[in-house]
């Protein structure tokens, strides 16, 4: 028996102990105790906690401190789940019988409620067996598979909205993460920006412009957080905006005299594809026709890459890449090239060779859409040789399926996958006398055909969000068709579909009305409404009314100066030399000897002058005018 150890032991006859302590030479003793001595001390302490609990008037004294056995609880929950795996188990089997039983015990309170003959056999519905109900169990479960089956194939394609962009083919759209605004690029250099919590049944976007002027439009990707827009165009510079349009970032251009790609800080021909980094919403990729493909980071400014990848064809001369996407863990990206190839690159590693290639993985023409699947096993892939492939990362070598015949004549058109994975979407171009494009819906595992939805023109860019849960189209008139489930469909277009359309603010207009009394006095005596064309013809008269601009003059009056001039000299000449006019239809000599009375009875001018020294004239001028004029005899 263990001896049990307490602190602090307070003995209920401390004063009489106390008189019976002897003193003694020696400390105690060294070594074990005696059994008898344990026994004694046991009970001391046994009688002592009572004779404490009687003082105190408390039936327990503190709280017993629990003890666990480990080995036991283990023991306990082994049992317990054995116990639940055999109830699910012998669920089905035991839900037979007990069903059984129950319609028995069922039966047997029916016939003792029953008043009256029984009814006959003959009459009564054969009961059900076991198999049957088991038969009926697996229906059950194979209908719920059939079910979460159809949940993982959903395509929402109950409804459609149509958003008007342009006339120009749909080159570039993409949808923020949030899911709350759209933006569409076209090959007419236009960026248009939608706001479904903002639009109305219309679907009229709320700004467009041109980012990069007259350079057709071939990306556009929201940043992870939504507020940053990159914008991919035929020129060599790439350009960031915010949510609202305004750039804020343009990458720089590179030197084209410069051979080694490397050594220039920017691209040097135009762009051809882009894409946001997921995991770093600062770094973002750019390719270009410069066979390079380069990381550029926001808090450079744009002004120089971060870091450059070469791509190279089989010859070892440089090849276009394409198209590109990251891989959603942002440590690797994939490049689908102008000659077929499809190259993967790891940002961990060097960057002078890619991780993975394969050189043929399409005919020697550009690949037109690289996407990685959600968990990020797969690789999808559509070419301009009308074929779209599947790919699995664990083997590289050949592609899992393949799916012929799909006609395109854009070199951006698209092929994803859906939010779960089973789907993938992608799109074809018109044919030749055939005035519909198609959205097609395959099954990921065989590339089977789900669904085909059909659409005016070409077929360009797909999206589907998987947020909002809805399929975004763009064609090549121009138009955005918008694909959604009324049921499963999530804000989008769904919020702004069911908005009536705005009316146009009008000037409201009043009428007084007229009240004719014939008989009022002059001073409150109202003028009788007249035709609208006899008010037009007095108003025309008004000055006013007419707001009629000022005439022409022909002096000057009121500090108003004619149109001859404002000077001194026009003031003379007007005034002075001109004051009586002489008429241009008048002869002039007639004019002049109007005044030749005047001059010879009052001379002012001339003849007051020369009066004193003017000489006499001898001959009259009547004199001269008789005779005839000699005439100079003819010499021969």
């Amino acid at each position: 028996m263990s001896k049990k150890i307490v602190f602090g032991k307070i003995s209920a006859n401390f004063a009489q102990n106390s008189s019976n302590v002897e003193a003694t030479g020696s400390f105690g003793t060294f070594g074990p105790p005696a059994v008898n001595s344990i026994q004694n001390e046991s009970l001391e302490d046994d009688t002592e906690l009572k004779k404490m609990k009687d003082v105190m008037g408390i039936t327990t004294f503190g709280r017993k401190a629990k003890t666990f056995d480990v080995q036991e609880m283990v023991h306990e929950v082994t049992k317990t789940a054995r116990e639940m795996t055999k109830l699910s188990t012998e669920t089905l089997l035991n839900s037979l019988s007990n069903n059984e039983d129950d319609d028995d015990d069922e039966d047997e309170e029916d016939d003792d409620d029953i008043i009256g003959p029984p009814i006959p056999k003959d009459f009564l519905p054969p009961p059900p067996d076991k198999q049957t109900k088991s038969n009926d169990l697996q229906d059950n479960l194979s209908s719920d598979d059939e079910e979460d089956q159809k949940d993982d194939l959903f395509m929402p394609l109950t409804h459609e909205a149509s958003m008007k962009h342009g006339t120009k083919a749909i080159t570039a759209m993409c949808v923020d993460p949030s899911g709350a605004r759209l933006a569409s690029g076209s090959v007419d250099y236009d960026v248009c920006f939608w706001d479904f919590a903002g639009m109305d049944s219309s679907m009229r976007s709320f700004r467009t412009l041109q980012p990069c002027d007259n350079h057709p439009i071939r990306g556009l990707h929201y940043s992870g957080t939504g507020d940053l827009l990159l914008v991919i165009s035929g020129a060599g510079q790439a350009k960031v905006l915010d949510r609202d349009g305004f750039e804020q970032i343009e990458t720089v251009k590179g030197d084209m005299y410069i051979t080694d790609q490397a050594r220039t800080k920017g691209h040097t021909a135009g762009l051809l594809a882009g894409g946001w980094n997921p995991t770093n919403r600062d770094e973002f990729l750019t390719t270009s026709s410069d066979g390079t493909a380069r990381l550029w980071d926001i808090m450079k400014g744009g002004k120089e890459h971060k870091s450059i990848v070469k791509c190279r064809a089989q010859n070892g001369l440089k090849v276009s890449p394409t198209a590109c996407s990251y891989h959603h863990d942002g440590r690797s990206f994939a490049l689908g090239c102008a000659d077929g190839s499809l190259q993967l690159w790891d940002l961990r590693k060097s960057t002078v060779a890619p991780a993975l290639q394969l050189r043929k993985a399409h005919q020697p023409v550009e690949i037109t859409s690289v996407g990685y699947s959600h968990i990020g096993s797969q690789l999808v892939t559509r070419s301009c040789d009308d074929t779209m492939k599947l790919w699995d990362l664990r083997n590289f070598k050949k592609s899992i399926h393949e799916v012929g015949d799909l006609y395109t004549r854009y070199d951006t058109t698209d092929a994803i996958f859906g939010p779960n994975d089973k789907v993938v979407v992608t799109a074809t171009s018109a044919k030749k006398g055939e005035p519909f494009g198609h959205v097609l819906f395959y099954k990921s595992d065989g590339l089977t055909l789900l669904e085909d939805a059909k659409i005016e023109s070409h077929v360009v860019k797909v999206l589907w969000h998987p947020k909002l849960n809805q399929v975004f189209a763009g064609n090549g008139t121009g138009i955005i068709k918008c694909y959604y489930d009324d049921k499963r469909s999530l804000r989008g277009a769904t919020l702004c579909a069911s908005k009536r359309q705005r009316k146009v603010q009008q000037a409201e207009i009043v009428s007084s009305q007229q009240v004719i009394t014939p008989h009022a006095l002059p001073l409150f005596r109202q003028e009788r409404r007249k035709t609208s064309r006899k008010q037009m013809e007095k108003d025309r008269l008004d000055p006013v009314k007419s707001k009629r601009p000022d005439l022409p003059i022909t002096s000057g009056q009121g500090g108003r100066v004619a149109s001859s001039g404002g000077t001194l000299s026009s003031y003379v000449i007007r005034n002075l030399g001109l004051s009586k006019r002489v008429d241009d239809d008048q002869d002039p000599r007639e004019a002049i000897l109007k005044y030749a009375k005047e001059a010879e009875e009052n001379p002012y001018w001339i003849t007051p002058a020369y009066k004193k020294t003017q000489p006499v004239a001898i001959l009259s001028s009547n004199a001269q005018e008789d005779e005839p004029s000699i005439k100079k005899p003819k010499v021969e």
